[in-house]
């Protein structure tokens, strides 16, 4: 027996190993990772009627993808998104897979196979469907310049080369990380929740309420936790979208303080002792109506130098729709999940988020932890990140002209929890020799309020007669935490915090 874990971003079942051709089954040509399923001549076929009538455990439990018709019964109890899978009993699972396109790959069509029992009639084949729209349909456009890691939910970054070219990155080429469809709300009738446990009164305020408060503006960098994850997949595979160095951006974000705001609902010093999280609830919800949530320490939110806001502006105009339009939160030095977009609630609360998100999902774990043997309650849920760094021009794996002697480095270096970067050391001779960078563009502000990346660049000697260089760079923070030298010993089966030196090959001329 063998577990795997896969699903929203993580599902898990167990079933036998066992091996299942599945050469018939062929990648198709679209835009997103959408496999075809082939009809198999022997087995019956079955009409939507037929299938209809299979809804339950007695009649047993009958679902189609395409063109087959699988018998599920015997999986759907072991299967953690039961819930979500039993709102296809009957009929087709297609359009929750369009919500979780994370299962539009050989492993999970493998195992689907395994229960198949026959074909949808191919005459009916389009009707099983056909009254149920994609939920990424009405998705806003994006710009072709990014860079997808997957298409339906969306997720793209930024060529690394263009990220330093500005300290603040244009909303247009901004990494997008979104769980599920984008929702398309109206700001004249957009509510924002504000509810404290145990307290009978909750708050309710519009966007033109939330505009009355105060305004602040705060130059924040956001990355995701799996940024560069593309690097720890080299050394074992791992789960999660396979992002380069630029799931990462810089913005100015204004808006409302948090602070402010839990005030105006009621929140008072002595429900400090009381209260632990501050818990997010969004407006982007998957095939059951449940929210996607996280939440963060309640010291973070009331802590003036906290700096937490609930925004409703990006780099001086409306939030962009893929960015949290018309609110989204914004938790300075913490881990981009906890930014929660599309913000409908706000729930001050002794306990953390439930949301899989926090609970099951974005947690670092021991290298020699597997799908066998983890355990996400006894992990913490990742808040500030770890210091990083990255390489972002020259391209990898491309050639760069010598220029008396020297070719030129730039890329970024970042530290959660407000750490200032306070040195970023390259090399190219193995570490036998570094050199230190020049910032090019640096924030003031210092920590524990230096919420912004560093911009650096370094004039790296190059010795004669050298054909191809292996780049390294490590950056070092104001508490003096550097990266780590490798991925090998920060190895974790999610992919995430990956922050272990940048390396990269290029050839000179």
């Amino acid at each position: 027996m063998f577990r795997r874990k896969l699903g929203t971003d993580c599902l898990e079942y167990t079933i036998e190993r066992k091996h299942i051709a599945y050469a018939d089954i062929k990648k198709s040509d679209s835009e997103d990772s959408s496999f075809q399923i082939p009809p198999k001549h022997d087995l019956p076929i079955y009409t939507i009627e037929e299938i209809s009538k299979h809804t339950n455990h007695q009649e047993r439990i009958w679902v189609t993808f395409q063109q087959g018709v699988y018998d599920i019964t015997d999986f759907i109890y072991e299967h953690p998104g039961g819930e979500q899978i039993l709102m296809a009993a009957g009929s087709a699972v297609d359009p929750f897979w369009m919500l979780y396109s994370v299962h539009l790959n050989p492993h999970v069509l493998d195992i689907l196979e395994k229960y198949r029992i026959g074909n949808l009639d191919p005459n009916e084949e389009n009707d099983s469907i056909s009254d149920m729209s994609d939920p990424y349909a009405n998705d806003p456009k994006r710009h072709s310049i990014l860079k997808p890691a997957s298409i339906k939910p969306f997720n793209a970054e930024s060529p690394e080369q263009l990220l330093v070219e500005n300290f603040i990155t244009p909303n247009e080429i901004f990494y997008v990380r979104n769980h599920l469809p984008v929702p398309d709300i109206d700001a004249s009738t957009y509510e924002l929740e504000i509810e404290i446990e145990g307290k009978a009164k909750t708050l309710c305020l519009s966007l033109e309420d939330l505009k009355q408060f105060p305004k602040y503006t705060i130059t924040a960098t956001v990355m995701c936790a799996g940024n560069r994850r593309s690097e720890m997949t080299k050394v074992k595979p791992v789960k999660g979208l396979n992002w380069g160095a630029a799931a990462v951006g810089n913005a100015t974000w204004s808006g409302a303080s948090l602070r402010e705001v839990l005030e105006k609902a009621g929140l008072t010093d002595v429900d400090l002792d009381k209260y632990k999280h501050i818990q997010f609830e969004a407006y982007d919800t998957d095939a059951t109506g449940t929210a996607y949530g996280a939440s963060i320490p309640i010291w973070k939110a009331v802590d003036r130098r906290g700096d937490v806001i609930l925004a409703y502006e990006m780099n001086g105009v409306p939030l962009p729709r893929d960015h949290g339009y018309p609110v989204r939160v914004i938790v300075p030095g913490v881990v981009g999940a906890r930014n929660v977009k599309w913000l409908g609630k706000i729930i001050v609360s002794s306990e953390e988020s439930k949301s899989h998100w926090q609970q099951s999902d974005y947690k670092g774990f021991s290298p020699s932890t597997d799908w066998d043997t983890v355990d996400y309650s006894k992990s913490p849920s990742i808040q500030e990140l770890p210091v990083i760094s990255a390489i972002c021009q020259p391209v990898p794996n491309t050639t760069v002209k010598v220029e008396n002697g020297h070719i030129k480095v730039k890329g970024y270096a970042w530290s959660g929890g407000g750490q200032d970067i306070v040195r970023v050391d390259v090399t190219c001779d193995g570490g036998k020799t570094w050199h230190v960078a020049r910032f090019d563009h640096h924030d003031p502000q210092t920590h524990p309020q230096h919420w912004s990346w560093t911009l650096w660049s370094c004039e790296l000697p190059v010795a004669q007669g050298d054909k191809e260089l292996e780049i390294w760079a490590k950056a070092v923070d104001s508490s003096y935490n550097t990266q780590p030298e490798s991925f090998e010993n920060i190895w974790n089966l999610r992919g995430v915090l990956n922050n272990a030196y940048h390396r990269i090959k290029v050839k000179v001329e």
